[in-house]
């Protein structure tokens, strides 16, 4: 009895542990799915016809979205996320609530506002920093891959960001960026055109991991500290 019960935490440990490296084996091959299905999203963002408008609106909370004739650079962003089922709006909001103070102090707000946050350049490039992966910035186009995100610095001190869609092909040609700049979106060759201030990489949460790890049930909290070292 005393070698079972001494066994239960090693196999649950192990148990874990293989369940992590088998989640981590496929988890390059569906991150390049997912590059390809935001690539796919943005590209679409690129049909719809749009008019520059940035005023503040009140949204529906969760999935709330400005009306689909308007919209500025966050926005194609937002909708692109949102067409591979990632709510940026409701991530951004319920960030916020966690860590208010990780988010740039700009606008004089006591507390998370899900009406505009989202739809703040600064605060997508601190929500996709703390949640995803942020880059050096790089002028070699080799750096950047399908469904990156890419945030400028345009004249008069306006931030702006984009989707890198169609990566280099065979190292020829710079990625074409999915933007509005205030002629609707647009799919153009405007990566090196304005300082780059932000390189980011966000996959969304990995729910082949979150599964895996959850379906342990009873085991998982000790068997997940063991692995981890905790």
């Amino acid at each position: 009895m005393a070698q079972s019960t001494a066994s239960a935490p090693l196999g649950s440990t192990l148990l874990v542990m293989g369940l992590l490296a088998q989640a981590s084996s496929g988890q390059a091959e569906s991150d390049h799915e997912f590059e390809r299905r935001l690539e796919s999203a943005a590209l679409e963002r690129t049909t719809h016809s749009v008019h520059y408008d940035g005023r503040y609106r009140r949204l529906d909370y969760p999935g709330g979205d400005v009306p689909d004739d308007v919209g500025v650079c966050t926005d194609v962003v937002i909708r692109a996320f949102r067409g591979v089922g990632i709510d940026l709006q409701e991530r951004v909001h319920e960030d916020m609530l966690a860590e208010f103070a990780a988010y740039p102090n700009r606008w004089g707000l006591q507390r998370p506002d899900p009406n505009i946050d989202h739809r703040r350049v600064p605060n997508l490039q601190t929500f996709f920093t703390r949640a995803g992966e942020s880059l050096p910035p790089s002028d070699r186009p080799e750096h950047y891959r399908r469904g990156d995100l890419v945030t400028w610095l345009l004249p008069g001190n306006l931030p702006h960001i984009g989707i890198v869609v169609s990566p280099q092909v065979d190292g020829v040609g710079n990625p074409m960026i999915v933007h509005n700049a205030g002629a609707g979106p647009r799919r153009q060759d405007v990566l090196f055109d304005y300082p780059i201030t932000g390189h980011y990489r966000f996959f969304g949460q990995n729910p082949g991991l979150d599964s895996a790890v959850d379906s342990l049930g009873p085991i998982r909290d000790s068997g997940v500290r063991n692995a981890r070292g905790r």
